[in-house]
């Protein structure tokens, strides 16, 4: 062994330790953010796969140790300055019950403490296998709404194209066999997640490019959008040619596996083809370009690092502290003038979990109803926030009621935002049919907005700010062939009371 060998063997020797030590520390302070990825793993098929990227990397790395060891691991004092911002991430996140960003900060804080004590010279060798580690976590169910248009428009184009008659309500759609919708599990998420993280980690080991791996993980996005479309229809015309014999109960989930499948080994079958060889590297002819790391730098960055990812944890203890509570409780809305309050017209109720209080009332005036509804939030966590994936108008497994439109309204009147979500609904609750047309927006501590992440930026600043995160949707709705002349009347005399009544509530606190 040479001396440059026995002092990058000491080196590792000390950083190894550094470095367990940190990852054990940051895990104790994050460790409701760990567990909840966990957690989120073992309940969702779409995820179930993240059980495997940490022994991945964990191989990826081993694979590399030869020309790891003859580098000497340096640590960098520099790379210790970003873990302020993902702690800071970390804290929005936490303060918004984002889980996406929490689980990212964590993920990032523990890449970067990696990086620090190990330096940048060793950072480069390995950073395929720490940027994998972002496959860990849970994200992609905003594209769920998408990802279903994008599925139901193919579909219905395809049987139009194949000749079939269809009929489209939104994600529904009726054909002479038999109806069909587009729900969560048609959206194709899951073969996208799955193809991107196994493209990714085909591309790097078969290829030595840059321009080849990104050309393949581009594909491997592509493939499976398109796939899964495939698969929608197929599905589909199997049912109606097979008078709903096949394809129509659990077993389309089994054929749409078996399809992806099948795609999915041909695409790495053509992408094998174009493979490249990596260069072998003789580890015994590399000259030593690292020092051994200073004890006093590694000691410097561990206990930087450790400070700083303290920081947010306890921060996030201190404003929650200070923004606990009472529970909220609406008042009862006066009607405006000209208006009577009277029963509902519809059965219809958003989708919201978990309100601190909500108020659902129905107001008539010349025998023209239009329906409110309020939906307040206090003392917000993961069990109870106002934007979230899985609050809506309507479920896509409701049997009632379904959206069938999305769209923009710009009333222009004071007291709102520039413009409105405008919701078209459907509802089987009546004969004939129930049709309703929805305005909705935000009220986040007096600011008002259309955006989901205005809302969590806007609730993430009111609490650092000490003000608290108080928040509430509020939805008007009426029969869709009188909304276009009721809602912007209503809306003009409703909405300065409504702004007051929330505004109370908040200082009521």
């Amino acid at each position: 062994m040479t001396p440059a060998s026995q002092s990058n063997t000491h080196a590792w020797r000390q950083a190894i330790p550094l470095l367990l030590i940190l990852i054990g520390w940051i895990f104790f302070w994050y460790w409701d953010t760990a567990s909840a990825m966990v957690r989120i793993w073992a309940r969702s098929e779409t995820y179930a796969h993240a059980f495997l990227v940490l022994p991945i990397t964990i191989w990826l790395i081993w694979r590399q140790r030869a020309e790891l060891l003859a580098e000497a691991p340096r640590a960098s004092l520099l790379l210790t300055i970003p873990v302020a911002f993902t702690t800071f991430l970390w804290l929005l996140g936490e303060l918004t019950a984002v889980n996406a960003l929490t689980q990212f900060a964590l993920v990032a804080t523990l890449v970067l403490a990696t990086m620090a004590l190990l330096g940048i010279a060793v950072s480069k060798r390995i950073a395929f296998p720490l940027a994998f580690l972002f496959f860990s976590i849970p994200f992609g169910d905003f594209m769920l709404p998408k990802l279903m248009e994008w599925t139901a428009a193919f579909t219905v184009f395809a049987l139009r194209t194949s000749g079939v008659p269809v009929y489209q309500e939104g994600l529904q759609f009726v054909i002479p066999s038999g109806n069909w919708s587009v729900v969560e599990a048609c959206s194709g998420i899951r073969y996208i997640i799955a193809s991107v993280t196994v493209g990714a980690l085909f591309a790097y080991l078969n290829y030595v490019s840059l321009r080849r791996r990104l050309i393949f993980i581009a594909i491997s996005i592509i493939v499976p959008v398109v796939a899964n479309w495939l698969r929608a229809y197929m599905i589909v015309m199997l049912g109606h040619l097979s008078g709903n014999k096949l394809a129509a109960g659990v077993d389309h989930l089994i054929y749409g596996w078996v399809f992806f499948g099948v795609v999915i080994m041909i695409m790495f079958m053509i992408g094998a083809r174009w493979s490249e060889s990596p260069e072998p590297i003789d580890v015994t002819t590399m000259p030593p370009r690292n020092r051994p790391i200073p004890s006093v730098k590694a000691w410097l960055a561990t206990i930087g690092i450790a400070l700083l990812a303290t920081a947010g944890p306890l921060g996030f203890i201190a404003i929650d502290n200070a923004d606990q509570t009472r529970p909220p409780a609406l008042a009862r809305l006066a009607p405006p003038e000209g208006w009577t309050e009277t029963a509902s017209f519809a059965t219809w109720k958003p989708a919201y979990t978990n309100p601190s209080s909500e108020l659902q009332s129905t107001f008539t005036k010349d025998n023209k109803a239009v329906g409110l509804y309020i939906g307040y939030y206090r003392n917000q966590d993961y069990g109870r926030k106002l934007v979230t994936s899985t609050n809506s108008l309507a479920q896509s497994t409701d049997h009632i009621w379904s959206v069938v439109a999305h769209g923009r309204s710009t009333p222009n009147i004071e007291g709102l935002p520039n413009s409105l979500r405008s919701t078209e609904l459907l509802g089987k609750d009546s004969t004939p049919e129930t049709r309703l047309v929805v305005w909705h927006w935000y009220w986040i501590n007096g600011k008002l907005t259309t955006s989901d992440v205005e809302a969590k930026l806007y609730t993430a600043l009111s609490r650092l700010r000490g003000q608290g995160d108080d928040s509430a949707v509020i939805m008007l709705y009426a029969p869709a062939k009188l909304a276009a002349e009721t809602l912007p009347a209503f809306t003009a005399q409703v909405i300065a009371p409504v702004n007051q009544l929330l505004a109370n509530t908040r200082e009521m606190r």
